[in-house]
């Protein structure tokens, strides 16, 4: 049989297993991640309240209990765990779907104030990653500003202006929920430094923001009117398009009556300094840009500030370095040809990438398909060579005996009933497990 390990469980490495065992009916894959829970960014980065889009939990789950799948939770590959080397000695070959763990930086002063975080940090205390540390977003925050204008800067200012009632339903852990339903956040700014037709969000997601209940949207008009591509939009793709028809939509439409909450969409504004009121972030200031008629923007010289107790930043993820594994730090990714880890240039015999730490964070869930694809293509090709090595029976038990014991697919099922009961218990129909020692908890005693 020919053995392939698969690092990491979210969409890029559901899919690489899915197209393994698709197109080999010779392969068995083992499927690790570091977290005992699967589906990566569809369990933990998916606002709660996009059920649809967290449906696709159920694709994936169907490729994990596929017959010649095994999913291995709970394993870490590096330091403090299965070194990468070994990997290469318990499978003919590795493929490493390991996204893009880290944010970008605005590299601005007050960045690390008190009330200042990644969006990132703030979907990993509302989705539960068991990793979450943080805590007290929301606590005294009257106002809040999101920097960023893509589908992440969305979902947080969309989580910000949710009551009790919508977000009940979801299964987001009770302490965020609690926190959330309690806040007093009344004004949400979510601002871009250029303009509207340049926005990276998604026209469906844009218009969610339209149907929150007690909310309302603002956009400025002579913002708006910055932007070249906003008077005549006619040459935009028509993604953009779709946009700028919204943003004018809000932009004239009657003054509504008055809501709990506001949500402000702002362009052509980047920040320069957070400042801080008593040690914790007070306001952001930013500098007016314009076009520069490049694609870009350039200052102004003018600036303005707009009051937050709670800034959250959204300009985008990166990848980290994996031990034992070549990293190109200008991309932050693994240096690859055709989805074939590259060792100063050479193609490394039986490593792969797909995913994130292969091409960039970029792109939707649906893009890990064709990319996955390409990176199994060039594994099988080089299955013959591959398949020459001398490999332990059943990798999982050389793993075993070596002091790594997996959370195996029963234990992540024994997860899901917890979580459905702790959901039954506080009149929620399911409620995420927020720790490791809950979630581990669970996987070993349920197991069966």
């Amino acid at each position: 049989m020919f053995r392939v390990a698969v690092v990491g469980s979210g969409p890029s490495g559901c899919y690489t297993a899915q197209s393994l065992v698709q197109q080999d009916s010779e392969v068995l894959v083992d499927v690790l991640d570091r977290l005992p829970c699967p589906y990566g960014l569809v369990r933990y980065g998916v606002a709660p309240d996009h059920e649809k889009i967290k449906s696709l939990q159920n694709t994936l789950r169907m490729v994990l209990e596929h017959e010649r799948v095994r999913f291995l939770g709970g394993v870490q590959v590096g330091p403090g765990g299965v070194p990468a080397g070994r990997l290469k000695e318990l499978y003919h070959a590795v493929v490493y779907c390991v996204g893009a763990a880290t944010d970008r930086r605005l590299g601005i002063p007050g960045e690390d104030l008190p009330g200042s975080w990644s969006a990132t940090e703030f979907v990993s205390w509302y989705s539960a990653h068991p990793d979450s540390a943080a805590d007290g977003f929301v606590v005294g925050a009257r106002s809040a500003v999101v920097i960023g204008v893509g589908n992440v800067a969305v979902d947080v200012t969309r989580m910000l202006a949710r009551g009790l009632a919508e977000l009940n339903p979801t299964d987001m852990p009770q302490a965020p929920l609690a926190a959330l339903a309690a806040s007093q956040v009344t004004d949400i700014h979510m601002v871009g430094r250029r303009g509207p037709s340049q926005a990276r969000f998604t026209t469906k997601e844009l218009r969610e923001l339209g149907t929150l209940p007690g909310t309302e949207v603002a956009v400025d008009q002579g913002e708006l009117a910055l932007d070249p591509a906003y008077q005549d939009p006619t040459a935009l793709p028509a993604a953009q398009r779709r946009n700028v028809e919204v943003l004018r939509g809000w932009a004239n439409a009657p003054a509504a009556p008055a809501a709990a909450r506001r949500i402000g969409l702002r362009f052509f504004l980047r920040p320069v300094e957070l400042l801080a009121d008593e040690g914790h972030v007070g306001a952001v200031r930013f500098e007016r840009t314009v076009p520069d008629g490049q694609g870009g923007v350039t200052g102004t010289g003018r600036f303005e500030v707009i009051e937050a107790q709670l800034v959250l930043r959204s300009v985008g993820y990166r990848g980290v370095p994996l031990e034992g594994l070549p990293f190109d730090p200008a991309t932050g990714t693994v240096p690859h040809l055709a989805g074939r880890v590259l060792r100063e240039g050479a193609v490394a015999p039986g490593e792969y990438v797909a995913g994130w730490i292969k091409r960039g964070p970029a792109g939707v869930i649906g893009t890990n398909r064709p990319c996955a694809k390409e990176t199994v293509t060039s594994l099988l090709e080089d299955a013959p060579v591959l398949l020459s090595a001398d490999l332990p029976d059943d990798p999982l038990t050389a793993l075993r005996a070596e002091g790594i014991l997996p959370v195996e697919w029963t234990g992540w099922q024994a997860i899901e009933r917890a979580e459905a009961e702790l959901g039954a218990s506080l009149g929620r129909s399911v409620a995420k497990l927020p720790d490791w020692e809950s979630l581990l908890t669970a996987a070993r005693s349920m197991t069966g």
